[in-house]
């Protein structure tokens, strides 16, 4: 079991960056694949990037690749994506989520959600 809470969001303008977090409890962090998605007003929740459970690999949506880094510290229980030259249509709800299958972009295969935290991006 986990329980996962994001922080981080706000309102920023375009090119500006944000570092979410996500802090995890229960003493299994360390096993879970960590993932972050975001979701738009009417639209489809989407992966975003995701790291394995020793941090060394991590796979990225195209549209974030080269601008968004996903990390995480296992022995802080926390996993991060800091977001690089932010764009509008970046803007959304977050997600942190846990799941047990390695390369998953499927939210169907994320077991474990936090709430999320709004990110808005200003032109």
């Amino acid at each position: 079991q986990v329980q996962l809470v994001e922080s981080g969001g706000g309102l920023v303008q375009t090119g500006d960056s944000l570092r979410l977090s996500c802090a995890a409890s229960g003493r299994t962090f360390s096993r879970f694949v960590m993932g972050w998605f975001r979701q738009a007003p009417g639209k489809d929740r989407e992966f975003v990037a995701a790291i394995i459970w020793s941090g060394a690999s991590t796979y990225y949506a195209d549209s974030v690749k080269g601008r968004f880094t996903i990390s995480r510290d296992n022995a802080k229980n926390t996993a991060y994506l800091q977001m690089n030259s932010l764009k509008p249509e970046d803007t959304a709800a977050y997600y942190c989520a846990a799941s047990n299958i390695f390369g998953s972009r499927a939210v169907g295969d994320y077991g474990y959600w936090g709430q999320g935290t709004q990110v808005t991006v200003s032109s």
